[in-house]
């Protein structure tokens, strides 16, 4: 009789989990089973592929505007139009136009699109954590495939001490401090709009291009010392240095979404902790709720367990599978995109005649560009 016994107590169980561990919502069955997905698919590879997709985003939009600023020098006609996405690597800019935009109502027209994916990002970040950074980030991309290279080179990645750790982690949120202080305390409205539409702010996107095309002495040997260091502490710039990584990190912190451990089902193997690449302490958590999470499921797809972990929704405590979150991220940006594109704030009211002026003005009176 034992065995019946035994089988009985299993089953109710596993039904009494079932229970415990809400399914997903009608929204994520629909999605899976219209496009054949399988709850199963691995979160690394849908993840890599988010993150493949924006980064071919970005290089294209990084390659029309090399061909828009090479026009402009050569022909003094611009060969295609400046790209409106390029605004997304300008964050200052983009700040300073949000701090306007609450304050009076009207979407800047030199950098709008700079503001439009500026408030993707933060309805992400509030949605789900800081995903931005790990599914959608170029850099982020960037710094995982240097830790890769490093872990190849010496064997492992290395992490800091707790206190350095915690002491150097809180430079990224004095950074963003700083930046925040001087544009909502130190700039008065009319400075705000004054330097919104000054030449400078106009040329922002082409200053850059130039920072990186022309750099420094100085630059040349700081990017290879967060190189060097990016290779052998994981996410060197996003942990200690990124103010747009603690930006998210602090929307993340009222995120409805977080990654949740079903503690009956879980066998305290620890793998899912030393999957993650923020070093935290997953297998000793409920809910992970720290600001260095950034939903890239490496926790999750690490588990042996199916079930036990996975993405969380607060109250309802519903779980959304890796296809939903990824082309929810997906389209926010689209989203933005459309609204952007129908409501006119995309393209930058600054004409193309004026574009190539500024633009063979800055190249002429700066020593340090050819």
């Amino acid at each position: 009789m034992a065995l019946p016994v035994n089988r009985y107590v299993k089953a109710n169980t596993n039904l009494h989990r079932s229970f415990d561990r809400k399914q997903p919502g009608a929204a994520s069955f629909f999605i899976r089973q219209r496009f054949g997905l399988s709850q199963n698919l691995k979160p690394h590879r849908l993840r890599r592929t988010v993150q493949l997709i924006f980064l071919g985003v970005s290089l294209w939009i990084g390659w029309r505007f090399i061909v828009f600023y090479n026009s402009c020098l050569s022909t003094g006609q611009p060969a295609a139009l400046r790209p409106p996405g390029v605004e997304a690597f300008l964050p200052i800019s983009a700040l300073m136009s949000a701090r306007y935009w609450v304050q009076t109502g009207v979407i800047q027209s030199v950098h709008p699109a700079g503001l439009l994916i500026f408030v993707a990002i933060l309805a992400i970040s509030f949605l789900f954590k800081r995903s931005f950074c790990s599914w959608v980030c170029p850099f982020g991309l960037f710094s995982e495939k240097l830790a890769d290279v490093g872990r190849k080179i010496v064997g492992r990645n290395f992490s800091l001490p707790r206190w350095p750790d915690r002491i150097l982690r809180s430079v990224k949120y004095l950074l963003l401090g700083f930046f925040a202080y001087v544009i909502c305390c130190r700039m008065d409205l009319p400075d705000l709009k004054a330097f919104l539409d000054s030449p400078f702010n106009q040329m922002a996107d082409v200053r850059l291009l130039q920072f990186f095309l022309h750099p420094s002495s100085t630059t040349i040997v700081v990017l290879a010392i967060l190189v060097v260091l990016s290779l052998f502490v994981r996410h060197f710039w996003c942990r200690y240095l990124c103010p747009y990584g603690a930006l998210t990190a602090l929307a993340g912190l009222v995120s409805p979404t977080h990654i949740k451990r079903d503690i009956p089902s879980c066998i305290d193997c620890g793998k899912c902790a030393k999957a993650c690449p923020a070093s935290l302490p997953v297998n000793q958590l409920l809910s992970v709720r720290s600001d260095e999470c950034s939903l890239c499921l490496e926790c999750v797809e690490s588990c042996p367990v199916s079930n036990t972990l996975g993405v969380s929704v607060a109250f309802t405590h519903r779980r959304v599978w890796p296809i939903v979150l990824a082309l929810s991220i997906i389209g926010i940006f689209l989203a933005i995109f459309v609204y952007g594109r129908l409501s006119g704030h995309w393209q930058t009211s600054v004409t193309p005649q004026q574009m190539v002026q500024q633009v063979q003005e800055l190249q002429s009176t700066d020593p340090h560009h050819p």
